[in-house]
């Protein structure tokens, strides 16, 4: 369906979910359940928030009837979880406009031109749409995703290569690891690049790290990048002034960037929406914001007593739920059933309920 000009129509659905961590895959279901259609943006590549980005391979604790999992096994599980209600999510885009039409619905257009028609929103961004911290060098960007890299891809993708990595955290680190395995996949070579011989990881990834260090399977650069080699239009090598204030060029195919991830509200502080210190106002019956089919559960939002907790933005999307669908359909009852025995949800679950992980 195309608008004059070949333009592409909007997309109309019941709901919009404005981030895809733990929260907000959560609220994924709790709006299946109450019959809701959803489309959810991230400006993430793929689901799970700073769950996947920060700390998908460490434990939780904390979420109930669950005595242990790492992030990614809980984003995973989500993801089973909230399959019966075919949701469509559209990664690396953010909504940058957000505005309410003539009959009462919401517009919203993403950075990538994607534009929806939602009878509610639902504002699920944590801390605020998650941007890798760029590499600030001038032309460097023209490689990007080609061969400036600003996520972990998996290792066969650089099997052969000479692989600099920049970045002294877990994700770094891992990262480097996993280049430096011997195998099929493994990297012709791997450095590891920081400012400083110290890193900011856990202490078994940093004794493997020390381990294969020890052993020349992978090399460790104290330095900064300043700038680049290119020759025929490809990268060739980073130049890289050490703490002495030498200056070398550090040959590389691949160029990984690992030095996190900076939250920001972004296009939210200008939605006219009630903010206290850079995060929404809610009430607590619905979760619903200073505008009226405009919801924010999880870490976006405060209210007295509010905990970031993940177990209690799951609190959250449950009420919101309720309240979104009080405004898709107006004037109609939405009782309160339990999964364990109400015929419709098992229907709307696929027969007897979704799989256990």
């Amino acid at each position: 369906m195309t608008e004059p000009h070949g333009i592409q129509a909007p997309i109309e659905t019941d709901a919009v979910v404005i981030g895809a961590g733990p929260v907000g895959l959560f609220q994924v279901f709790e709006l299946g359940l109450l019959e809701l259609r959803c489309h959810v943006v991230d400006s993430l590549p793929g689901p799970g928030g700073q769950c996947t980005e920060l700390y998908a391979d460490k434990p939780i604790y904390d979420i109930p009837g669950t005595p242990a999992c790492t992030a990614g096994e809980l984003i995973d599980r989500l993801l089973l979880q909230i399959a019966p209600f075919e949701a469509q999510f559209h990664f690396e885009q953010q909504v940058d406009v957000l505005q309410r039409l003539d009959d009462g619905r919401f517009r919203l257009e993403t950075s990538k031109g994607l534009r929806l028609i939602a009878k509610v929103v639902v504002i699920a961004s944590g801390v605020g749409s998650f941007q890798p911290r760029r590499l600030k060098i001038e032309g460097l960007d023209a490689f990007n995703d080609t061969q400036v890299f600003y996520s972990a891809a998996e290792a066969q993708a650089f099997a052969g290569q000479r692989v600099l990595v920049i970045g002294d955290g877990e994700a770094a680190l891992e990262c480097a690891q996993r280049l430096a395995v011997p195998g099929p996949q493994r990297a012709t070579e791997v450095t590891l690049m920081h400012r400083r011989d110290e890193f900011k990881a856990a202490p078994d990834t940093i004794a493997r790290f020390m381990q294969l260090r020890a052993a020349q399977q992978l090399h460790f650069i104290a330095g900064q990048a300043t700038g680049f080699e290119q020759h025929g239009g490809r990268l060739t090598a980073l130049t890289v002034i050490a703490s002495d204030g030498s200056t070398r060029a550090v040959p590389a195919d691949a160029v990984i960037i690992l030095t996190g991830l900076s939250p920001k509200l972004g296009p939210i502080a200008d939605w006219g929406l009630a903010l206290a210190r850079k995060q929404l106002v809610v009430d607590t019956e619905r979760f619903e914001t200073s505008e009226p089919g405009i919801f924010a559960v999880g870490d976006v939002n405060t209210y007295p007593g509010k905990k970031k907790l993940i177990l209690c933005g799951f609190h959250e999307a449950a009420l919101a739920a309720f309240g979104a669908a009080a405004h898709v359909f107006p004037g109609k009852a939405v009782p309160l059933e339990y999964t364990t025995t109400s015929p419709r949800l098992l229907r709307a679950l696929g027969g007897s309920g979704a799989p256990v992980p």
